[in-house]
């Protein structure tokens, strides 16, 4: 969608959107490739045992016979298919199978437990599930509670009640008529992240991958370029895997590599990344933090990157400093959620990164920094991160919520949650969500920055900041952090710490106090769960 420019003010004056009336995700991604070029690589499937490529025309035979398979056993425009599986390419075939068929797919992350994914199956309805045996296994225990869930085809055959997809598929026809869906009738339900009462499904429409289109090419320096193949780490459950990487790639014809590792290792992403010529990249914040400690990186893996976005956290000086040594490039950073998503964006190909700031509204979108009753602020006021409605990213509403839905706008402004600062010139920063806002003697205080500081003591590994209550300073900043191995903790390091944040920020914002932990709470999708760590700093200020 994007024109090569030479300036953001270039690209948002040529910018208009191009959204049919008509239109079908799962046509977009597949069949229009397979129309015209059958034999063009789609997928490279990456296991322990080898890999397995998948072309466009395959992917349409497959997704097909899916199709016919769904329909046949009672799944109609409008019902939901749940996809409960990791990377995969019967993930990528189990979503577009249902879009053609005109019904609603749900991504689930195989890490769910059983109440989590009662909760999201029950609350929406769910007529069938695509997984693997150990989803099947799971659901099993769960299928009194779920009456309208019908159907369980697992990948890996007959078992625990579940239906042998393989087995099934042969039988189909390889061709399908797609239902002829309209750019706004609904094709996605994504769950929030829940990181705050019980998670709420955005239910998108088709046009949400068009919504998509400007933030990812700009993000990856204007994406397509000849060569380009594209990775992430992320999981495809999560909106930044399946609507980052996984369909914009599949629209525009660029292979993906699909490889999601059960545990994530920085050497195995650096040795992916070279193997498979990786040119183009989505790693979150915590990925590359943990890449990051790896010391000589640029030396042992010959890496031929173009091009790496990251999102979901803030970057800093740090890991953008680290990024140009290490993989010749500036990484850019984007920001989003899941009911509206790559809304902002910095783009080395345009301007410098400036650390600090995530950078300007995507074309397309139009952001502002609003107080609670959706009224613009000036520059250099902190206030939430909104965005005009209507856009072709923005969410249709929370499944059967609306009163959420509701609550989630001040007039035509859908109010993110996130407190944001835009500068003269139109640049956006990201303080915090809402609640991570620290108030401490007077000061608003976002965790971002100081975490970022933090991540630059050569002990620190990973790192959480989050405000404890405190009589006096009605908050104190905290740090939660985890050390490098074979790092010890202990009082003389706190104190380093201190010192080191004092000595680079401000009196106000080092960590009153620091607490050393193994591990932090994360959310499935990688983010921090500051809430977790506010409710444990919360209780240790009652028991004092």
């Amino acid at each position: 969608m994007l024109k090569p420019a030479n300036s953001y003010a270039e690209i948002h004056r040529e910018f208009a959107w191009r959204i049919p009336e008509r239109y079908n995700m799962g046509v977009d991604v597949c069949d229009k490739w397979a129309a015209c070029e059958p034999q063009r690589l789609a997928l490279i499937h990456v296991t322990d045992q080898g890999e397995t490529r998948y072309t466009f025309g395959e992917l349409r035979t497959l997704s097909n016979r899916l199709a016919n398979l769904l329909r046949g056993s009672g799944i109609a425009q409008g019902d939901r298919v749940a996809i409960l599986l990791p990377q995969a390419p019967e993930t990528a075939i189990g979503h577009i199978a249902t879009h053609k068929l005109g019904a609603i797919s749900i991504p689930l992350f195989t890490l769910f437990g059983e109440e989590a994914l009662a909760y999201r199956l029950e609350n929406s309805g769910a007529s069938a599930v695509i997984t693997n045996a150990e989803g099947a296994a799971r659901l099993h225990a769960l299928r009194e509670r779920l009456p309208a869930l019908q159907h369980v085809f697992s990948i890996d055959g007959a078992a625990h009640g579940a239906r042998d997809l393989h087995a099934e598929l042969p039988t189909q026809s390889d061709q399908f008529t797609p239902v002829d869906t309209l750019a706004d009738d609904p094709a996605v339900l994504i769950y929030t992240s829940g990181t705050t009462g019980q998670p709420k499904g955005a239910l998108h429409a088709h046009r949400v991958l068009l919504g998509h289109l400007p933030g990812v090419e700009i993000s990856h320096d204007f994406f397509p370029q000849p060569g380009d193949r594209i990775w992430t780490p992320a999981d495809w459950a999560w909106i930044g895997g399946l609507l980052d990487v996984l369909m914009p790639a599949l629209h525009h014809g660029v292979p993906v590599v699909v490889r999601r590792f059960e545990k994530f290792s920085a050497e195995a992403a650096f040795a992916l990344l070279q193997d498979y010529a990786v040119r183009n990249a989505f790693i979150p914040p915590t990925a590359l933090k943990m890449m990051r400690a790896i010391p000589d990186a640029r030396q042992r893996w010959k890496l031929q990157m173009r091009s790496i976005a990251s999102g979901g956290e803030s970057l800093g000086a740090g890991l953008l400093d680290w990024g140009r040594a290490t993989f010749g490039l500036t990484i850019n950073e984007f920001y989003g959620q899941t009911e509206c998503n790559m809304l902002v964006s910095s783009c080395a190909r345009l301007e410098p990164a400036r650390p600090g700031h995530m950078g300007r509204a995507v074309p397309g979108h139009t952001l502002a920094i609003v107080d609670a009753r959706g009224t613009v602020l000036p520059p250099g006021t902190h206030g939430n991160i909104a965005v005009r409605r209507p856009d072709p990213v923005m969410f249709l509403g929370y499944w059967q919520n609306p009163q959420a839905t509701a609550a989630k706008f001040a007039g035509d402004w859908l109010l993110t949650g996130d407190i944001g600062v835009q500068d003269e010139d139109g640049r956006f920063s990201f303080v915090g969500r809402d609640d991570d806002v620290i108030t401490s003697s007077g000061y608003r205080i976002g965790p971002g920055e100081i975490e970022d500081c933090l991540l630059g003591h050569p002990d620190i590994q990973l790192a959480a900041v989050v405000g404890k209550p405190d009589a006096q300073r009605t908050e104190i900043v905290k740090a939660y952090v985890v050390l490098k191995p074979g790092v010890p903790p202990g009082d003389a390091l706190v104190k380093d710490i201190q010192h080191w944040v004092r000595s680079r920020l401000a009196a106000h914002e080092y960590p009153r106090e620091v607490a050393f932990l193994e591990a932090l709470p994360m959310t499935t999708t990688g983010k921090i769960i500051r809430g977790q760590l506010r409710k444990q700093a919360m209780d240790e200020a009652a028991g004092q």
